[in-house]
């Protein structure tokens, strides 16, 4: 796996991959990495950008550095720290459509969910929005059609090869597949964000806990 790293301006590299998998990957391999002068790291569903201190390195000495950095598969790392771990309680609106879709039970769908590590891939629309991707193979579920105009905060979903926690009362397309009371947002936390890109994350099913 070779990005396409260029120039972004004068104090930052966008680096670009063919898939979300190989994005994960080589930003899983960024943590065993020596990079002087990077002050920031910015996931996509596509790229990399990392901003660095001009004063200390430039675009063609962190390119190097760059093409030197080995992937890491977020399924098979073990140096991280412990998954952050989620309580779910699997009552959300779509569990019956979810398993009508995918042919599973319930049990299973919770089985599924909570029998994985999760990693933040990428985090957007909302302040705390973590687009999670996990260690089995995604069940690639369609969003709605029409969005519903206010998805509670805590809400447990999938879309697509995602799983995410709604960090605040918003609109959203997702399937809702239950609930938490763990904040994915709070100004009182350093990074305010639970899982920046790069976190792991696994659920618990509350229930079962109970």
């Amino acid at each position: 796996m070779t990005p396409d790293v260029r120039a972004a301006g004068a104090s930052a590299v966008l680096a670009t991959f063919g898939t979300l998998t190989e994005v994960v990957a080589f930003r899983t391999g960024l943590a065993g990495a020596v990079l002087p002068g990077v002050t920031e790291v910015v996931s996509g569903a596509r790229t990399l950008l990392l901003r660095f201190d001009p004063a200390v390195t430039d675009a063609g000495r962190l390119r190097a550095l760059l093409s030197e950095v080995a992937p890491v598969d977020p399924a098979g790392d073990t140096a991280d720290r412990e998954p952050v771990v989620i309580p779910v309680t699997y009552d959300g609106e779509d569990i019956r459509a979810v398993t009508g879709l995918t042919g599973m039970t319930r049990d299973e769908l919770v089985a599924w969910h909570t029998g994985q590590v999760w990693t933040s891939a990428f985090c957007g629309f909302a302040p705390g929005f973590s687009y999670l991707t996990g260690t089995s193979p995604s069940l690639d579920l369609p969003r709605h059609d029409t969005s519903r105009t206010a998805v509670p905060s805590g809400a447990v979903a999938l879309a697509g090869e995602f799983s995410a926690v709604y960090p605040r009362t918003s609109p959203g397309g997702w399937q809702l597949i239950g609930r938490t009371d763990v904040p994915m947002w709070s100004l009182e936390r350093t990074p305010p964000a639970l899982a920046p890109a790069g976190t792991r994350i696994r659920f618990v099913d509350a229930g079962a806990a109970a």
